[in-house]
């Protein structure tokens, strides 16, 4: 066909064939290609192929190929509809073929247009006449991602200026679908990779040889430039040297932020013309308000003014995404733009509505142009202004709170009056925070406070929490908000809503202080106090009370969980004996009655831990607390941090040397020590606490809370790591032969335990402040991932799926360095696969299938010690007595397979007769050493009936 002639003639023949052809064809001056998704249920598209021709050829557009870079190429005139030509004047054609196509498949499809020929005259490349004009826009199909269309360029590429001033073009791109532009300049090109012959930047001196180039810009203060802005696409020449025709190009890309992550979703190429004139003529100026932020639902009605420095009448228009939607777009008057004495006023008017809002502003690009100038004064000339527009969601209305029974508050709202929203965010945090958002600040604040503890669906108006089925804790002040979320790819999301808040009765006990008194790694000290359950009903538990505390590690959770006592009619408790300098502790209180039975139970609450990270000559502090009250409140917002080395006569003493307001910059302090002038010394070593306040929002409880963490210490730019463990061994008992001989063949409860010892060297015992855990399933170099990370010289890891596996360690120490890696020490499995020799598939229910010894908890004095483990795969083939194979067995893809569970037939399904019969029976096991791994066992199994 004629249509694939182009791409099979070679390249000097394409050569040969242009420049014998009429120098009359000479038509294209700008043009890009612009995609749209069809379907959502196929990878249908539709292109636009976008030419910019000279109305003073004779030659039409159209008649190249386009490739969908899928291995498909058609010729535009004969496969296309037909062209939509609409004269831009000033010798300027639009010509758009629309074509589409479907891909087979999702992937990176680089689609492209060539076509003969660009126009006459372009100064800064060569032979422009019977230089190809080539575009491509490359498209990235991938589910993952969503559905996309390309960027639309709204602004036509073919623009004007004037020698001596700068020039401006915008090419007013909008993304359909809400994804962020950025912009790149690169070079014209005449086909895939290839870009047209000596072409020239604009700015190049060969363009300057009237003017010192030193001084060639508009204020003749320095050289030329010419710039694309990433940003905003504005591109700047500053300032043309020669009249002539220039060709450039620049590239529109597309990104998307999928999961926290922004991807490209592929670009546009435009290939565009400038056209500069000799030119007296001074430019015109259009005024464009400041930036907003609205709300749907508003009216923008705004007047945009425009001014001729010499006082020529103004053309005015303008462009962007909010004149492209189907619903509610913007509108500009006068429409179609017409000639106005200077200065120029275009109304621009804009109805928003939700389907509107969008995490990005909306930009309109304003443009003015002057008119008639006067005679030999040179060419119109242009100025573009940009207006960004961002429409933000309105807040859901009607939040309630209602206290239920069993620790449990009911939420209620209007429903959204936003249908096009995804779904609604819960927020919720302990002690009121009130706040009104100010212009454009959508979603939840992190100064706010308040946790992301759910979402629902868009259409939904209730909500129960329960906490996760942990059920709240009593006494606390439960405040909750409402953010609407919108989908991907445009996004966006509401205000916050009004703030609606329940308080949970004191009928339990509450703690109140987790409060560190002494820091020690033997011999520390935390004091726990709590409340009475004040608000609980006495008639039916009658005081005095009793109290059973008990006490955790780590911030939240069980681990190493242990009573502390009963503790009769009192609600303050000294614990000592602790760690910690190492150790987090979290407690909890029973209330149990007379014969010790729990009544009810507090919320769990930690101490502060405060952790420090050196620094040069600094050191950088963070904390936390996992408590059920909020250590972050308006009404008690500052934090209060101790430092040692600050009182000459006492450098040992803790002196207050910050106040940090945690709602503005969080549990976070710097000490580099300019409060008071004085440097941290990188040879000395530095000790901290901090002391927190907090609340419940409760007046029936005394605030502040006030708590300390523990003393910490560090010294700013320690990069020396400390001494790495010793004597690194695993636990034998925890092995295979010392495990599995009494356990049952379905045994799957494995661990393996590893202990170690600190380096006894001077300067390393004190140094060490925990220890990395490693682990790899096979052992090979790359392949260790942390697992934990603990305190003591023991580790037990569970939940393991066999024994197998290998483990290195390292010390940390109290700066966060970390030692070098242990050898490895490795664990690994000790397999075991049996077949018998005989089985009687007679339908009794015993002994029907043939498989390795295995007890399901049905056979009598089975020794367990003959158990099928750690078998990977199995492939099994039964063979008669002549070697003929008749049946044959593979556990690929059947679960429980490994069992093979022959029913004494063939292949074919038939019963084959009692008699003895020869078997193979290939197996792998789950096993780190290869030579190990592969195994065959042949035999002979006899079946009965």
């Amino acid at each position: 066909m004629l249509k694939k002639l182009i791409l099979t003639l070679s390249a000097g023949l394409i050569f040969l064939l242009s420049s014998t052809s009429n120098v009359s064809a000479t038509h294209i001056r700008a043009g890009e290609i612009i995609a749209r998704r069809i379907s959502n249920s196929s990878l249908e598209f539709e292109f636009s192929i976008i030419g910019y021709t000279d109305t003073g050829s004779t030659v039409k557009f159209g008649g190249g190929d386009i490739d969908f870079g899928d291995g498909t190429v058609l010729n535009v005139e004969s496969e296309a509809d037909p062209v939509v030509t609409i004269n831009l004047g000033d010798e300027v054609a639009s010509n758009v073929f629309t074509i589409r196509h479907t891909y087979q498949a999702p992937g990176v499809y680089t689609v492209r247009f060539r076509e003969f020929y660009r126009n006459a005259g372009v100064v800064n490349m060569a032979n422009s006449v019977e230089t190809p004009f080539y575009t491509e826009t490359q498209l990235i199909i991938d589910p993952f991602y969503g559905l996309n269309n390309t960027p639309v360029l709204l602004v036509p590429p073919v623009d004007r200026g004037a020698v001596g001033a700068t020039f401006i073009h915008n090419p007013g791109a909008y993304d359909p679908d809400g994804d962020s532009l950025s912009y790149r300049i690169s070079v014209p090109k005449r086909n895939y990779n290839d870009t047209v012959f000596d072409y020239r930047s604009p700015i190049d001196p060969k363009f300057y040889t009237k003017v010192d180039y030193a001084t060639a810009n508009q204020n003749q203060d320095g050289p030329p430039t010419f710039s694309l802005d990433p940003v905003s696409g504005n591109l700047v020449w500053d300032a043309p040297g020669l009249r002539g025709e220039y060709n450039v190009a620049f590239i529109v890309e597309e990104w998307r932020n999928v999961l926290g992550t922004w991807v490209k979703l592929g670009y546009v190429t435009r290939d565009m013309q400038i056209i500069i004139e000799d030119s007296e003529n001074e430019r015109p100026e259009i005024i464009v308000p400041e930036d907003i932020c609205v709300e749907a639902g508003t009216l923008i009605d705004e007047d945009i003014f425009a001014t001729d420095p010499e006082g020529l009448p103004v053309i005015m228009e303008a462009f962007g995404g909010p004149f492209e939607f189907l619903g509610s777009p913007a509108t500009f008057s006068p429409s179609p733009p017409d000639y106005q004495p200077s200065p120029g006023t275009l109304n621009f008017t804009w109805q928003t509505v939700c389907g509107h809002v969008r995490e990005r502003p909306y930009e309109v690009q304003f443009k003015v142009v002057d008119t008639h100038p006067p005679p030999n004064a040179g060419p119109k000339l242009v100025d573009f202004k940009t207006w960004n527009i961002t429409v933000v969601a309105p807040a859901p209305t009607g939040l309630t709170a209602t206290i239920k029974s069993d620790k449990v508050i009911e939420l209620e709202w209007d429903a959204y009056e936003c249908a096009n929203a995804e779904y609604i965010q819960i927020w919720r945090r302990v002690d009121s925070y009130d706040f009104t958002p100010i212009d454009c600040e959508v979603g939840m604040p992190d100064y706010a406070g308040y946790e992301l503890i759910d979402v629902v669906d868009d259409g939904a108006r209730s909500y129960t929490d329960d906490n996760k089925g942990q059920r709240l804790d009593v006494a606390a002040n439960y405040c909750y908000r409402l953010v609407a979320v919108f989908p991907t790819p445009g996004g966006g999301v509401s205000y916050a809503s009004v703030e609606a808040c329940g308080i949970l009765e004191i009928n339990a006990p509450v703690i109140t202080n987790v409060d560190v008194k002494t820091t020690s790694v033997d011999a520390g000290e935390i004091e726990v106090r709590w409340s009475p359950p004040i608000e609980i009903d006495q008639a039916s538990f009658p005081p005095p009370y009793n109290y059973e505390l008990f006490r955790a590690e780590e911030l939240q959770g069980e681990k190493n969980m242990i009573s502390l006592g009963v503790i009769a009619d009192d609600t303050v408790f000294l614990d000592n004996g602790l760690n910690t300098r190492d150790v987090t502790y979290n407690y909890r209180v029973h209330l149990v009655d007379t014969q010790g039975g729990v009544i009810d139970t507090s919320g769990v609450a930690s101490q502060v831990r405060l952790e420090l990270k050196p620094l040069l000559q600094s050191i950088e502090l963070t904390w936390d607390a996992n408590v059920p009250w909020s250590n972050n409140t308006q009404d008690y917002p500052i934090h209060y941090i101790y430092r040692n080395r600050v009182d000459e006569n006492d450098p040992g003493l803790l002196v207050q040397i910050a106040s940090v307001d945690v709602n503005e910059e969080g549990f976070y302090f710097w000490d580099d020590g300019s409060f008071n002038g004085v440097p941290l010394n990188e040879n000395l070593e530095y000790c901290y606490y901090v002391t927190t306040q907090g609340s419940y929002g409760n007046v029936a409880l005394a605030e502040p809370l006030i708590n300390n963490s523990q003393i910490i210490c560090g010294q700013p730019n320690d990069k020396t790591p400390p001494c790495g463990p010793v004597n690194f061994v695993l636990d034998e008992s925890f092995g295979c032969d010392a495990v599995l001989q009494s356990q049952s063949c379905d045994f799957s409860a494995f661990s393996n335990k590893l202990s170690w010892e600190k380096d006894p060297s001077d300067g390393c015992e004190d140094d060490v402040r925990s220890f990395n855990i490693y682990f790899s399933e096979t052992g090979a170099e790359g392949s260790f991932n942390l697992i934990d990370n603990v305190i003591t010289s023991t580790y037990r890891h569970v939940d393991l799926t066999s024994f197998k596996g290998c483990y290195k360690i390292s010390a940390v120490d109290r700066s966060g360095n970390e030692s070098e890696l242990s050898e490895a020490v490795c664990n690994d499995n000790c397999p075991y696969f049996e077949l018998p020799n005989v089985f009687t598939p007679n339908g009794d229910g015993r002994n029907d299938v043939f498989r390795p010894f295995y007890d399901d908890g049905t056979i009598t004095g089975f020794d367990r010690a003959k158990c099928i483990r750690f078998v990977d795969a199995v492939v099994f083939t039964v063979f008669d007595r002549t070697g003929n194979a008749i049946y044959n067995f593979t556990s690929a893809g059947v679960e429980n397979s490994i069992l093979i569970d022959w029913d004494g037939r063939t292949n074919e399904g038939s019963e084959l007769p009692s008699g003895v019969y020869f078997y193979t029976a290939d197996v792998t096991f789950d096993v780190l050493d290869p030579k190990q791994m592969n195994k065959q066992y042949k035999g002979w199994v006899q079946i009965m009936k």
